[in-house]
């Protein structure tokens, strides 16, 4: 990934989107290269990891990774996530932290000079189109190599650059440790 190394950069990951993107092209993500790397490439500001969990259980499959992420130089916004039964009778899981992101973002615009967004969900669009306004670069890393893509159309042509996890992976991605992990999926 290409960035001015005068800019100043912050790193917000919709931990939910980038877990499900990982998970479809078979990488776990290295985050300690992650953030080495955008350290050495720019005025690196800050990174934020969104997620929201189940804290109503004895014990979370996310829990660690939230632990070890705060514990290594992430800012984590985390929230409970709602647990509900739908119509039909099946239990569904609700942690949705679009606002979260979009409120943080626009609360730190003046701080920053380019935003990387890991997401592909098109309801940043707006977010994006907002932080332009205000003359802020966005890049947004996504996939599109997947049998659909995980990032809306109206949101990879929003931003001003699109950068493919699949292109990231030399950087700070390594192969799934084993197929068939015991970890739950993040709430989305």
């Amino acid at each position: 990934m290409e960035l001015d190394p005068l800019d100043r950069v912050v790193i917000f990951i919709d931990g939910a989107n980038l877990y499900a993107t990982a998970k479809a092209i078979g990488i776990d993500v290295d985050y300690r290269s992650m953030l080495a790397d955008f350290r050495k490439k720019c005025r690196f500001i800050r990174a934020y990891y969104f997620t929201a969990y189940l804290d109503d259980q004895e014990y979370s499959s996310i829990r660690p990774l939230i632990d070890w992420l705060d514990y290594n130089g992430y800012t984590m916004i985390t929230k409970p996530a709602k647990e509900f039964t739908d119509a039909a009778g099946r239990k569904k899981i609700k942690g949705n932290m679009d606002i979260e992101i979009a409120v943080e973002a626009l609360e730190l615009a003046p701080y920053f000079d380019h935003m990387v967004l890991f997401s592909g969900d098109g309801d940043f669009t707006s977010l994006v189109k907002s932080l332009q306004r205000k003359a802020k670069k966005v890049t947004v890393v996504s996939t599109l190599s997947t049998a659909t893509p995980m990032i809306a159309d109206e949101l990879r042509r929003q931003a001003d650059f699109f950068v493919d996890v699949v292109d990231l992976v030399k950087e700070f991605g390594r192969p799934q440790a084993f197929e068939n992990e015991t970890k739950a999926d993040e709430t989305q």
